[in-house]
């Protein structure tokens, strides 16, 4: 019996991904273009000429095994760590353990681009010098996600999400029991180049019953929640429930919310950037110091990240929550934004166009400007035409 096969027998507590986990590069499913005789991570193992590496590809496109499998082949000490919750501290010890080695070991760096610039510039100097080697992973595109420092001592490989055949493999392992194609066809769908998604799927439905059928497996997508990431519907559910819950001055539910991204991972500045359009969306006028309060947490996701910022964020959400309401300003320029759409470029009037030459002067280009002129300066088909009238009181 192969050692994956023994493997799905014992451990059933162990996720089905977890015990599924290729032990060879042999073993490796999917990335033809960069594992297989001639390819580049096979040569860099072939010849022993390591160096830091930044996987980016999609969500279980194998770059945490493909690590793992890389540390193994070369017989090196392997450290693993999630940037979404470690801090310099833990890699200050591991760079102590690294030290006290013969041989550089690997950090992996799960989720890189959840470290911050701080983080980022800290780990340069071992990289640099050789102490560990660096294998970075990511979803996010690594020329912004990445400091221009770290990327350019490392090489980048970019992971493609798995093919129908790769899931088909995979599946097999996993189930080796011959299903009919629209139960194939709809694992492979749900999966979308996902392994990992997939296997979840299975292992959550096989825990429940012995059978992998169109009805089991849809039972169980609504009774489990299996993932929550950027693409998915809860990803966006939660962050609307969020945006919804401060509008309404909900505090309690809007850090209810906000906890629940964080706890899933969420990137903090992602929800950050939403705080800053719903401070000049919803509160505007009526508090403007709103918007200084987001852009301040904003700031903060990006020099500080997780998992202090949380407080900034919780911070920020009990602020915007509490504030005054006004979409006033908001509200004006969408009518100004239709009247743009509906009329095209209607001509801006002459007396407020500059007039730099004697022929743009000669046709009336800013005769009679004025600094403090009460005329409107709307195009004459506008001229009457109000978006914004001042409210003695906020909306709420």
């Amino acid at each position: 019996m192969s050692p994956i096969k023994a493997s799905i027998k014992n451990h059933k507590s162990i996720p089905l991904a977890d015990r599924l986990r290729p032990q060879t590069l042999a073993d490796f499913v999917g990335q033809s273009h960069l594992i297989g005789p001639g390819k580049p991570i096979s040569l860099l193992i072939e010849h022993r000429q390591l160096q830091s590496l930044i996987f980016w590809g999609p969500p279980g496109s194998g770059k945490t095994t493909l690590a793992r499998l890389i540390a193994k082949e070369l017989g090196l000490k392997f450290f693993s760590l999630s940037a979404v919750s470690a801090s310099k501290a833990d890699v200050k010890q591991i760079v102590t353990q690294a030290q006290q080695l013969s041989h550089s070991p690997i950090l992996f760096l799960d989720e890189i681009h959840r470290f911050n610039k701080a983080q980022q510039d800290f780990l340069l100097p071992y990289v640099e010098n050789g102490t560990i080697i660096l294998i970075g992973a990511t979803t996010e595109n690594p020329s912004f996600s990445v400091i221009n420092a770290l990327l350019s001592r490392c090489l980048v490989y970019v992971l493609k999400p798995h093919s129908r055949e790769d899931l088909l493999t995979i599946l097999h392992r996993a189930y080796p029991h011959k299903l009919p194609d629209e139960v194939l066809d709809f694992l492979v769908n749900f999966a979308n180049g996902d392994a990992r998604k997939l296997l979840n799927l299975v292992d959550q439905t096989l825990k429940t019953t012995s059978q992998l059928t169109l009805t089991t497996l849809k039972q169980t997508l609504q009774s489990t929640y299996l993932r929550y990431d950027k693409h998915s519907d809860e990803h966006y559910n939660t962050i609307s429930a969020y945006i919804k819950s401060l509008r309404a001055g909900q505090v309690d539910a809007a850090l209810y919310y906000l906890a629940r991204m964080v706890e899933a991972g969420e990137d903090p500045r992602y929800i950050a950037r939403r705080m800053v359009v719903f401070a000049s969306e919803d509160i505007g006028l009526a508090q403007p110091t709103a918007l200084v309060v987001a852009n301040a947490v904003y700031r903060a996701t990006e020099t500080i990240g997780y998992p202090e910022c949380a407080i900034n964020l919780a911070h920020g959400t009990v602020y915007l929550a509490q504030a005054k309401k006004s979409r006033q300003a908001y509200e004006a320029f969408l009518k100004a934004q239709a009247d743009v759409k509906k009329y095209g470029n209607l001509p801006i009037p002459l007396k407020i166009l500059n007039a730099p030459t004697k022929l743009m002067k000669d046709l009336g280009y800013h005769h009679g400007y004025q600094k403090y002129d009460s005329e409107s300066y709307l195009p004459s088909r506008l001229k009457h035409k109000r978006y914004f009238r001042v409210k003695m009181e906020p909306d709420n």
